[in-house]
């Protein structure tokens, strides 16, 4: 194999690549030899078909066969002996080939840029740290209490209103007809919130234990049987128990409900649990602010095709006139994504940072702890995922490097209040002219917790 640089300009290079024909010749033979063992022909011996008759047959598909592969290993060594560092998909262009003819292809390759990485010590952050007052916490064990309301036994005697739970099995029908899903058992419906089907409550209020109701509702248009849509049904109820809501009282016995041990210790785990959340939003805007002074403080080549591929996976969901509306700002943000991905890589490299699969393992294992009752959802993700592990190790990855450049620079310490915090948040996530732009954090205030169970994490 010849390798010659024909040209070299910017951040691509062009390889000229000559394979003799004997090269290609003897890869034919060994090709043909292996097919003897596989071929079998009318007149011949399985195994025995000689390997002219084979080519005599099958002689253009072989050598198309054999010369991907001849380009596919070539043009890999090339690359490798010149120690280019490829950005995408390098092309191919053939000049000269046949059988009885040396093969000459052109290999045009668009290189990563060369980082030179500045010094990070002038740089400055604020990493804040939250104050959580007690307030807040008796807030969220407040709406922790409604979202867990708990129910006892009313009368016999006495009705269903609405905020009760009424219990009961129904045998519903379309047209006199029974269908799929048309009977329920122990159904349980706290009446106002509407949450079966559309009027379905109200039919209920005035119920009692044991009583037998005929209830009309209407199936939702998304029915996942299209032929059910819409319908008129009619309910055959039994009621077996109606239930009011228990006056909510916050103490040990609550709290154990929980998963804790008592008041206090559900105190503090929804404290953590806020500490954490307020945490995460945070150390994304320092974050920011060390990304930003990284970008700004270095100027990086980049090859036009890697600005091409990210803006692909960027707008891949956008409509085409969205894309076109936003082509600008969308550019933008993917040359700093490349920018950045590429300066921080370098960083990594020449600090002979690596995650392991320990550590992936490690952090997939941290994430079933904060998803009770989701364990195997999550494992099963992972497992049928490949590229979701890869790129949980590329997040791993970046946040050592993260971690690294923080201990580098000049980084402050801030003790904030949660009203501050807010604030923060709420200018960090003011609205951004790239609709793709998924910097966006959440505010802790905002999060609503929808486990029944506080996660111990």
């Amino acid at each position: 194999m010849k390798v010659v640089v024909q040209s070299k300009k910017g951040l691509r290079t062009v390889l000229s690549v000559i394979i003799d024909k004997k090269t290609i010749q003897d890869k034919m033979s060994q090709r043909l030899n292996e097919l003897q063992k596989e071929v079998s022909l009318k007149g011949f011996r399985a195994g025995k078909v000689p390997p002219s008759v084979i080519k005599s047959q099958f002689g253009k598909s072989i050598y198309g066969e054999v010369i991907d592969k001849i380009l596919r290993e070539t043009s890999a060594k090339a690359i490798e002996d010149k120690k280019i560092k490829i950005a995408g998909q390098p092309k191919i262009d053939l000049k000269t080939f046949g059988e009885g003819k040396d093969l000459n292809y052109e290999l045009q390759i668009d290189t990563l840029p060369e980082i030179k990485l500045k010094s990070f010590e002038k740089y400055k952050a604020v990493e804040y740290k939250v104050k959580i007052e007690d307030k807040i916490v008796n807030e969220k064990l407040k709406e922790i209490s409604k979202h867990n309301k708990q129910f006892e036994d009313k009368e016999e005697k006495d009705k269903a209103k609405i905020g009760d739970q009424v219990i009961f099995d129904y045998s519903a029908t379309v047209d006199g007809n029974k269908f799929e899903g048309s009977e329920g058992k122990g159904v349980q419906l706290e009446l106002g919130k509407d949450l079966f089907l559309k009027g379905f409550d109200q039919q209920l209020v005035g119920v009692k234990k044991s009583d037998q109701k005929i209830l009309d509702a209407v199936l939702p248009a998304n029915h996942p049987k299209k032929e059910l849509a819409n319908k008129k049904t009619k309910f055959e109820c039994k009621i077996l128990n109606v239930k009011k809501p228990k006056t909510s009282k916050t103490d040990d016995e609550f709290a154990k409900l929980m998963g804790a041990k008592d008041i206090k210790d559900l105190k503090a785990m929804i404290e953590k649990q806020i500490s954490s959340q307020y945490s995460q939003a945070l150390n994304s805007i320092t974050k920011k602010e060390i990304l930003d002074q990284i970008e700004k403080n270095h100027q990086v080549d980049l090859p036009q095709n890697l600005i091409d591929q990210e803006i692909s996976i960027m707008t891949q969901n956008l409509k085409p006139e969205e894309k076109e509306k936003h082509k600008a700002n969308n550019e933008k943000l993917a040359k700093s994504r490349i920018k950045l991905g590429l300066l921080l890589n370098e960083y990594g490299e020449k600090n002979n940072l690596k995650v392991s699969d320990d550590e992936v393992k490690a952090e997939i294992q941290k994430q079933i702890k904060g998803m009770p009752g989701q364990e195997k959802m999550v494992l099963d993700y992972y497992q049928k995922n490949p590229s979701a592990s890869q790129s949980l190790k590329g997040s791993l990855y970046e946040e050592k490097i993260i971690e690294l450049i923080k201990s580098k620079i000049n980084l402050s310490s801030k003790e904030i209040n949660s009203k501050e915090a807010e604030k923060i948040i709420s200018e960090f996530n003011k609205p951004q002219e790239d609709i793709s732009d998924k910097s966006k954090t959440p505010s802790p205030a905002k999060t609503k917790s929808k486990t029944k169970k506080i996660s111990k994490k």
